[in-house]
């Protein structure tokens, strides 16, 4: 039975899938249990995926319990993202050597093998275009980014499933990718099965090593139940109009009431799967002819990211919870064209405090009272 782009096939679990990968020479990115939360890590074989695991999520709550044993991806979402793979935390961009007549730089290797993301959620595949967008855009592009993304096989997971947490369906980026994957995978647990859809021509070849049947009428209507399913269980949505409700909202009262309540941590920034402030920092040798430069991860929230000679120009918890909100709403379609943000959750249950992005910008619509500062 051979595969095309488009085609959609049953298979009986994805372990077969997962050996055809490691066989083929693919490095496995997927979920893994670690520290009693759902990580992205290297696999070794189908037996590391975290089976028989859900999640319950809510505003500063985490927690794993078991779940039905016979299930692969009851879980949704944990605290880490395809970003830390795509754009690292801290990544070495070069080094430099003195020599006679000054320094010699070399441009650090990026060691990227030809890897797969496996179990990437239809909200992470729209969190990864985002990035796509900041890092790939062709004016201003990301050479590392670049060939990192290229050399890359996404195998999906189609929710059947959300968690308290999610409102993708509200930012249409889920809780079904239609596009976007290689090959996607949707768990019907009433028939002890897999339906796979192939993406592109890269998994077809994958796909085209595996014992597949032809799907029956009754697996295309359990995929599309369960798609359904988990879109209407969500109980959080975003707001209407958002982007323009936000540039209007600037003097707005309520910024004073998050800020009481925020800590500045910048856990929301960590977690989510689009955020891209960095910093920039130089190390030197003691003798002075070794430098390197390293480029980390920053957050708006904190109080030097917004340093110049001087001083920070946002100094107030108030000032930074605004810029953060303001531009992952709505200044985000200026500079890209979509929203920044992909209702993936992380940021409401890894808060501290359970700040939650949907109460805030619902406070903001619902509450037409302005006041300056």
């Amino acid at each position: 039975m051979s595969a095309d782009a488009g085609s959609r096939f049953v298979i009986d679990d994805p372990s077969a899938l997962v050996s055809a990968l490691l066989d083929d020479g693919w490095r496995v990115l997927g979920p893994r249990l670690r520290d009693d939360a759902i990580v992205y890590d290297e696999i070794t074989g189908p037996g590391d995926l975290p089976r028989g695991l859900i999640d319950d999520q809510e505003g500063g709550h985490y927690r794993l319990r078991a779940g039905r044993e016979a299930s692969w991806f009851d879980y949704v979402v944990g605290p880490q993202s395809w970003k830390k793979w795509l754009f690292p935390a801290r990544q070495k961009l070069w080094s430099a050597e003195k020599t006679g007549d000054g320094f010699d730089i070399n441009p650090a290797a990026d060691d990227w093998p030809k890897t797969v993301f496996f179990g990437v959620r239809a909200c992470e595949i729209a969190a990864i275009e985002v990035q796509d967008r900041v890092f790939d855009n062709g004016d201003f592009a990301d050479p590392g980014y670049r060939q990192r993304r290229a050399a890359t096989l996404i195998v999906a997971v189609q929710c059947a499933r959300s968690a308290a947490t999610c409102f993708c369906a509200s930012m249409n980026t889920g809780p079904h990718a239609d596009s976007g994957f290689d090959i996607a995978l949707t768990e019907l647990a009433d028939e002890a099965a897999f339906l796979v859809e192939c993406g592109s021509a890269r998994g077809a070849a994958i796909l085209d090593r595996l014992e597949m049947r032809v799907p029956e009428e009754g697996h295309l209507r359990a995929a599309e139940a369960a798609s359904k399913n988990a879109a209407d269980s969500q109980t959080r949505r975003m707001v209407d109009d958002i982007p323009n409700l936000l540039r209007e909202k600037l003097d707005h009262p309520h910024w004073e009431v998050v800020a009481d309540a925020c800590l500045s941590c910048a856990n929301c920034t960590l977690v989510c799967p689009t955020c891209f402030c960095s910093d920039v920092e130089d190390v030197n040798d003691l003798t002075g002819d070794h430098t390197e430069r390293w480029r980390t991860w920053d957050s708006c929230f904190t109080a030097d990211f917004s340093y110049v000679h001087g001083g920070s120009v946002r100094r107030s918890t108030k000032s930074r919870y605004r810029q953060w909100l303001t531009h992952k709403l709505s200044t985000w379609h200026d500079q890209f064209g979509s929203s920044g943000c992909v209702g993936c959750g992380r940021c409401i249950a890894w808060c501290p405090v359970g700040i939650d992005i949907t109460a805030e910008a619902a406070a903001f619509a619902t509450d037409p009272e302005q006041s300056g500062d």
